[in-house]
């Protein structure tokens, strides 16, 4: 999930030379509906003929045998407000109006807010190892990009969109992994992005009329491919079966090593200098979310997740 993450900010950040942010997004995430539903069709039917063994062995992310009831609609309704469209209406609008070392610092800030959320919640207990990892790695990535986050007319707003954003993920994430209890990852995460999407598109129809698809590059139409099936469908599966399995608020510090690996990717492809601070932040992230592991008790952790623990 982060190596894709990580690699995604630079391609979506491409493809905006080209195609107008929101346009993009709208494509991918019809992109990654389409896909979604095809695969909540396609596991149902393939279950009648499939082996039991095998159909049960992905059943926990794939299928839910149990059917939605009118409160859980309600509830992928609201995820679909919350978690897609203002989500991705305020992420993908951020990321185009600030920098990406501004966009890292704040989306930084989501383990903190998830964790505190989740504790008011009473879904995950918060251990003092916790919060230590989650500051460590924060404080690490203000060493790795904090230096080069700026402060303008043009940014301030790029800059609040991005905290909207990560307050609407904090929520989607929170809900959508009590919704999980009962029904699997993509389940519940296709079919709110459907609905999300729903709203999304015509919303941003005036941006994709005005945009020139003939002309587009083949990297941009790859940048949207990719996008949508592996940022969108592999990563946020990726995200919500670590939630169910790890809880929330630990799955959330994770988040943090995507800056790491838009840094390396960086220095690997576009031969950006690695410099000593960097390294130091870098470590700092890293023994951060190693501390998020670290188990106080018999019982630590034993409410962090509705399924079996890895």
């Amino acid at each position: 999930m982060t190596l894709i993450w990580g690699t995604n900010y630079s391609i979506v950040k491409a493809a905006f030379r080209e195609i107008d942010p929101q346009a993009f997004n709208a494509s991918r995430m019809a992109i990654a509906s389409v896909v979604f539903l095809g695969i909540i069709v396609g596991v149902r039917r393939w279950r009648v003929s499939a082996d039991s063994a095998v159909a049960n062995s992905l059943s926990s992310i794939l299928y839910t045998p149990i059917p939605f009831t009118r409160r859980d609609w309600l509830t992928l309704a609201w995820l679909g407000v919350i978690g897609h469209f203002l989500y991705q209406y305020l992420f993908i609008g951020g990321l185009a109006l600030t920098s990406v070392a501004n966009s890292s610092l704040l989306l930084a800030a989501t383990p903190i807010v998830i964790a505190l959320l989740s504790a008011v919640m009473g879904q995950d207990r918060i251990s003092r190892f916790h919060w230590l990892g989650a500051l460590l790695s924060m404080s690490g990535l203000y060493i790795v990009v904090g230096r080069d986050a700026s402060m303008s007319d043009h940014s301030l707003t790029g800059d609040l969109m991005m905290l909207g954003a990560v307050l609407c993920w904090a929520v989607y994430t929170l809900i959508a992994g009590h919704l999980m209890i009962r029904h699997s990852p993509v389940g519940v995460t296709g079919i709110s992005m459907a609905l999300g999407t729903c709203l999304y598109v015509p919303v941003s129809w005036p941006a994709l009329r005005k945009v020139p698809w003939s002309s587009l590059s083949v990297g941009t139409w790859a940048a949207i491919v990719y996008s949508g099936l592996f940022a969108l469908c592999v990563a946020y599966t990726i995200w919500y079966v670590a939630v169910r399995q790890i809880g929330s608020a630990r799955t959330s510090v994770y988040s943090n090593l995507i800056p790491l690996v838009a840094m390396l990717t960086a220095v690997v492809f576009l031969g950006e200098p690695l410099a000593a601070p960097k390294v130091l932040g870098a470590c700092a992230v890293l023994i951060g979310v190693a501390l998020t592991r670290v188990k106080v008790g018999s019982d630590e952790g034993s409410h962090e997740g509705s399924g079996p623990k890895s």
